[in-house]
């Protein structure tokens, strides 16, 4: 009876752990898709950086695809994703408008979607997590327009069209700079947020507009790569504000050849896409929208966002 009892009392106390493992390991069996436009950019790679400490943290399992900007490949992948039966998914969309059919079929299987930077058109997500990128855009014009003392001419590097940032970084930017009569905006062009591709642009439009004396790109890899056009006239003869706030920008705004970029911050906003995913996944409600603020990180002040 005795032997009996320590068996009993054996099994009780082996279903009480198995059970306690079971509630304890629940987010370990939490597996999250998780699409990123490109990791060929330092600011994704940090996105994808805060989401992964997240996932480590919550105990979940993330697998992160890099689109590689191709926006037909993005869909191929959160399709994958709808069918491997994640619990969540995040996408950090290279088109907010061709992403949407993707989106709608994972919410078809019952998927909750969020939208980590850039916002989808077109189809519901559980939450859009991103910087407030009008606001950014406003003070972007704002800090150019101090720079140049209120007068001058100035060019305008546009990002992916197609993306949310782009249109509300450039909303933002033009909305700001309407207050400031003495600045001309001679030129808008696309570069993809990409910094070759701003050198290449930058390049051609000093040939047209060789007058200019102010630059704002809505990344700071088009920054980078209009400072490399600009030579010895950025920061000098030339002011140019970025975005982001990369630590290749920041070291830009120290060393003095940008004037400043608007600072995100995308290891956080990584964090708060995964754990709005994780919350989703087990039924918890969430917020619709949550605007990461953005400051101006100026010489003054850039030391203190190289850690963020």
């Amino acid at each position: 009876m005795r032997i009996s009892a320590i068996v009993i009392a054996g099994a009780a106390l082996t279903l009480g752990l198995a059970a306690c493992g079971s509630d304890g390991g629940a987010s370990g069996d939490v597996k999250i898709g998780m699409s990123v436009s490109t990791l060929n950019n330092p600011y994704f790679v940090q996105l994808r950086d805060g989401a992964q400490a997240e996932a480590s943290r919550l105990g979940v399992q993330l697998t992160v695809t890099d689109a590689q900007n191709d926006a037909s490949q993005q869909v191929n992948q959160v399709q994958n994703f709808t069918s491997q039966a994640m619990k969540a998914i995040i996408i950090n969309p290279v088109d907010s408008d061709a992403a949407a059919p993707a989106v709608k079929a994972a919410d078809r299987s019952s998927i909750p979607v969020v939208a980590a930077d850039r916002g989808i058109n077109g189809a519901e997500v559980t939450q859009t997590v991103a910087s407030d990128n009008v606001s950014g855009g406003k003070q972007a014009a704002q800090e150019l327009a101090k720079q140049l003392g209120g007068k001058g001419v100035v060019v305008v590097l546009q990002g992916t069209p197609g993306t949310s940032a782009s249109r509300d970084r450039g909303q933002g930017f033009a909305d700001g700079i309407k207050a400031y009569p003495g600045i001309q905006v001679v030129a808008k062009q696309p570069a993809d947020f990409d910094r070759a591709k701003g050198l290449d642009v930058m390049t051609n439009l000093l040939q047209s507009h060789p007058n200019i004396t102010g630059v704002f790109a809505e990344n700071d890899e088009m920054a980078l790569g209009a400072i490399k056009a600009l030579g010895g006239k950025a920061g000098s003869q030339v002011k140019v504000v970025g975005f982001d706030g990369t630590p290749d920008g920041l070291k830009a705004v120290e060393a003095g050849t940008m004037a400043a970029t608007v600072a995100q911050q995308p290891r956080l906003l990584g964090q708060q896409a995964l754990d709005a995913a994780v919350r989703a996944a087990k039924g918890e409600g969430v917020d619709k929208t949550v605007a990461v603020p953005v400051k101006v990180a100026t010489k003054e002040n850039a030391a203190q966002f190289q850690t963020s």
